[in-house]
């Protein structure tokens, strides 16, 4: 993956590398989720719809080298966008650094655990569906717990 500095997490956005930018990723899998805007009002809601691609027991993607090829309009998260992205959760690490906030203490590069993301309840792991069984997402609006706490473990 290429050589991570050390607490590379507290640096700028801009000054990551690419291999330290893909290992800032919690690996919640919620940006992963499809949403439903309503049309009226432009609102964007969460649902527990899983990108195709996605693994719903792990939260990985399961070809996230090439999802591209068969998600066309998969979000390639960069720091271009990265402020611009509203539905992105609170606890997402790529938004906390933008706003200059650190990571919560259950982020695997704090914790040295890959699993305190489900413990901390912010993991989609086990409580999503595939797009290819789901139906129409809007039958699957859901509330993620916006406030997790920042410091479960």
């Amino acid at each position: 993956m290429g050589e991570l500095r050390d607490q590379f997490w507290t640096l700028p956005l801009k000054d990551l590398s690419r291999a330290e930018w893909e290992a800032l990723c919690d690996g919640c899998g919620r940006c992963c989720l499809h949403k439903v805007e309503e049309e009226d009002t432009g609102e964007i809601f969460d649902t527990n719809v899983a990108c195709k691609l996605l693994d719903t027991k792990t939260a990985r993607c399961t070809d996230y080298k090439n999802r591209k090829a068969y998600v066309p309009d998969c979000l390639r998260l960069t720091l271009k966008i990265v402020q611009n992205v509203p539905w992105l959760p609170e606890t997402c690490a790529y938004s906390r650094r933008a706003q200059d906030k650190p990571l919560p203490d259950w982020h695997y590069l704090i914790s040295g655990d890959r699993e305190a993301v489900q413990r901390a309840g912010v993991s989609v792991v086990g409580r999503v569906i595939s797009e290819t069984v789901a139906g129409p997402p809007e039958h699957h609006i859901v509330e993620w717990n916006a406030h997790v706490a920042e410091d479960a473990p």
